[in-house]
This record gives structure tokens, C-alpha cells and sequence, in this order.
């Protein structure tokens, strides 16, 4: 979505009762007129795969998890919820859970430009003991971290206790001396000098240190990835193998293994010899939900590359592409332009894969490579304006796509605080647009 507020809308949803979006850029209640800071706008958000939990991203690097509350109370048996053959009916609640500052500010001197700190992108990892795992990144560093309840350390007391302090027997008021200096082994010496306060250990102030039953939610970055993208990082990704993850930026691709940090394969690589003979850029990329060896990535030309890491090290080449042919008379100086794609998400079947370009949504089987099995049209009344788009370099803002979990939904941005929603479901005809404006009662059909 593009150019939002933080205002509600109520629209209904499958015909069914009234819902209420509240959309917002910023956490906390805003007073009519009161500025909003950059810093605290919201940059990237990611569910977990279980939807229970929630994370966020702004432009002041720090990253908030919410965790989903609605089902703890309405858990039963489940012999009784087989038994129920209805869904269902209540809306998703999150509660406030943490959060970090996962990057600061940073400058390369080398190149002399400074590194903004907002989050980019965030994507979770497999959960492992109680702890959860997740990367986010900037434009140039990925971070890998773990959040885990840990036990609360307290101090309970100054002093030993005195008791125990005696029962040390002769040491308790007494001081060290010996005769005659004794030397060790490192070359140092114990001598008299080296003594014990009169009254022994009691009058000492030794903290005591015991672990509590509370609990705190602690954030600890297990790995930093650096130094491996001349240009801003555009998509991660995991891969299935709960091992390995993917980074993109313009030109190259590149392989990781999250226990190793200081080292990465460039798996794909598209930069020229001459970089005057550049025609296309990588836009996003993403690993199939289930076959560890296969990703896809796209292209500022419309193209959509499957790639399978099996058949080499350096995937220069394509085991499947996917492009929409032009039809014969409607090319245009707009085409190539509105053709880029900015986003790419599989299904979770990992039969489809969802495109989003300027004008359209493009959904994609992967099985048919002769074009897109639909196209949806997000806001085709701007098409006569694309003249006027190019001129105030509208024309280039970047959409992205999602599916519901269920897959039989599409979602994606557009302007004015409008986003679109599709049936991708065979014979749908669903189309709606959802507002969020100062009316919370407004809504648009198109």
C-alpha cells in the first residue's frame, strides 16, 4: 500500500458481518494534528507460519513482536473440536510481547554513504525449545536473532551470611602473614600485604546473587551477515531446510548457512562484463516452500526465473521462465516500464507463484510456463495518467503481494490508502477494495 494515515475503515468480508480496519504507519494512540516521526513509521511486517505470532519493523532499526491471544482461551478438547462442523467466528487478537533495536545508524567510509537503520525486510525461522528465531535486515546487514524467556537474576542481599562466615574458623579476624614471601608459579607472590578486613568475611560487601521464578523475554543476536552486497538488499528468504537462507540485492543472489557469518555463495549472479550492458536488475526472491533446492527470483523486464540449485554452483541458468508475451501492436514507451515486477510469493502449496507489477497481479502456475493462469487489475483507470506518472516518477513506486493462508485470496497495495483484494479461487469473482480514510464507514467497489 501507498501514501497511508492512521485512520479505520469498516468493510464486510465474504458478505458476512461488518468488520472493522484500522489501518495505521505508527504503534499508539494518535491526537488529531500530532506529528508523526519518521523513525517511528512501520517499514516491514511478517507473520510466522502458525499466525501466532507477529513481527514488526520501523525506520528507527527497532523490531516489535506480538504475540496472538484469542485462541488461549477458547482451546477444548479435541475430540470436541472435531466434532464441530462450523468455523469458527471470532477475530484475531495480538498482545504486545517485545522488542530490540536490531540496527543502529551506520557509515561506509570506504564508499563514503551513510546506512540507514530503517528494517526492510523480516522473515521468521523455525522455533526451536520455547525460543523463537527470526532475520531482519537493512539495506546492507542481515541479522539472525533468538528471543527466549529467560529466568530473572536478582541481587537479595550485600552480605554473606555471618554464620557461615565464621564457621571458616581461624581465618574470621584474623589477618594473613606469613614469614617469608611464597612465590607461584606465574612469577607473583603472596605476601602479607595481601590481608583480610578486621572482622572477617561478614564485613565485606559480597553481592548475592539467586535466580527468581519470573521470567523476561530477552533478545540476543546469535549471527551478523556483512559485507557480502555492493548494492541495497531487496529480498531474504529461508529455505525449508530450516539451514540455509537466501539474500538478494540487484545483481546477485546470495547462499548462507545461519551458523556460518563470515562466509556466503553467490549463487546467482547477473552483473555484465561492462556494466554499460546492463538491461535488467533482480527485484525479489524467494525459496519454494518445500523443495530446498528450488528458488525463483524476478526481474525489472517481467520475468519470472525458477531456479533448481542441483544442476550447478553458479545458477547462471534457468530450469524454467516465466514471462507474459506481448500482444502483436501494444507496445508502448510505458511497456517495459510497468512490466517490472516488484514483488514474488509462492503459494503454500508451492504449485503458484503470485507477481506483482505496476498495473496487475499475475498469478502463476509454475506447471505452465506459456503464461500467467490469471491477471487481476489492480487500478487500470491510472492507465491514461501513465504520462503524468512518468513525469512525477510515480511510475516506478514498488507494490508488494501476499496470499492468505487458505490460498484462496490475493492481497496488494495502491494509492490513496486503497488496497485490493481478489478471489483466486476457480470461478471467483471477487474484487473488493478496502479504504482506510477519515469516514470509518467508507468503502469501494470497483
Amino acid at each position: 500500500m501507498n501514501n497511508g494515515g492512521a485512520e479505520a475503515a469498516i468493510a464486510p468480508v465474504g458478505g458476512s458481518q461488518p468488520l472493522e480496519w484500522k489501518f495505521s504507519q505508527v504503534f499508539g494512540e494518535r491526537t488529531a494534528g500530532e506529528e508523526v516521526q519518521e523513525v517511528d513509521i512501520i517499514s516491514a511486517i511478517e507473520f510466522d507460519r502458525s499466525g501466532d505470532h507477529l513481527a514488526t519493523g520501523d525506520r528507527g532499526g527497532r523490531v516489535v513482536l506480538f504475540e496472538r491471544t484469542d485462541t488461549r482461551d477458547h482451546v477444548g478438547h479435541q475430540r470436541d473440536l472435531e466434532r464441530m462442523d462450523y468455523p469458527i467466528n471470532r477475530h484475531p487478537e495480538f498482545r504486545y510481547k517485545t522488542e530490540f533495536q536490531s540496527h543502529e545508524p551506520e557509515f561506509d567510509y570506504l564508499k563514503s554513504l551513510e546506512i540507514e537503520e530503517k528494517i526492510n525486510k523480516i522473515r521468521w525461522c523455525q522455533s526451536a525449545n520455547g525460543a523463537l528465531f527470526l532475520l531482519s535486515t537493512n539495506d546492507k546487514t542481515i541479522k539472525f536473532w533468538k528471543v527466549q524467556e529467560k529466568k530473572v537474576k536478582k541481587v537479595c542481599d550485600m552480605n554473606m551470611d555471618s554464620t557461615k562466615a565464621m564457621g571458616n574458623g581461624p581465618i574470621v579476624g584474623s589477618n594473613i602473614s606469613t614469614s617469608s614471601k611464597q612465590y607461584i608459579a606465574n612469577g607473583g607472590c603472596t605476601s602479607n600485604e595481601f590481608s583480610f578486613p578486621t572482622g572477617g568475611f561478614s564485613s565485606l560487601h559480597l553481592p548475592v546473587v539467586v535466580t527468581s521464578h519470573e521470567t523476561n523475554l530477552m533478545a540476543r543476536c546469535r549471527r551478523i551477515y556483512a559485507h557480502a552486497h555492493d548494492y541495497h538488499i531487496n529480498s531474504i528468504s529461508n529455505n525449508s531446510d530450516g539451514e540455509t537462507f537466501i539474500s538478494a540485492d540487484d545483481l546477485r543472489i546470495n547462499l548462507w548457512n545461519l551458523e556460518i557469518s563470515n562466509q556466503s555463495f553467490n549463487i546467482v549472479d547477473v552483473k555484465p562484463a561492462n556494466m554499460e550492458d546492463l538491461t535488467e536488475v533482480i527485484t525479489s526472491a524467494e525459496f519454494h516452500p518445500t523443495h530446498c533446492n528450488m528458488l525463483a527470483y524476478s526481474s525489472s523486464k517481467g520475468s519470472i526465473r525458477l531456479i533448481d540449485m542441483r544442476q550447478s554452483a553458479l545458477c547462471d541458468t534457468h530450469s524454467k521462465l516465466f514471462e507474459e508475451q506481448e500482444a502483436p501492436g501494444s507496445r508502448s514507451f510505458f511497456t517495459e516500464i510497468i512490466a517490472s515486477i516488484s514483488d514474488i510469493k509462492f503459494a503454500k502449496d508451492g504449485r503458484h507463484i503470485l507477481s506483482r507489477d505496476y498495473m496487475t497481479l499475475k498469478l502463476w502456475d509454475i506447471n505452465m510456463d506459456s503464461g500467467p493462469v490469471a491477471t487481476f487489475q489492480v487500478h487500470e483507470y491510472l492507465r491514461p495518467k501513465l504520462c503524468d506518472l512518468y513525469e512525477n516518477d510515480s511510475i516506478f513506486d514498488k507494490f508488494e503481494c501476499c496470499l492468505s493462508g487458505d490460498g484462496l485470496r490475493l492481497a496488494t497495495g495502491s494509492y490513496s490508502n486503497l488496497f485490493r483484494v481478489f478471489g483466486c479461487s476457480e470461478g471467483s469473482t471477487e474484487a473488493t477494495t478496502l479504504e482506510a480514510s477519515k469516514n470509518p464507514m467508507s468503502k469501494r467497489s470497483r
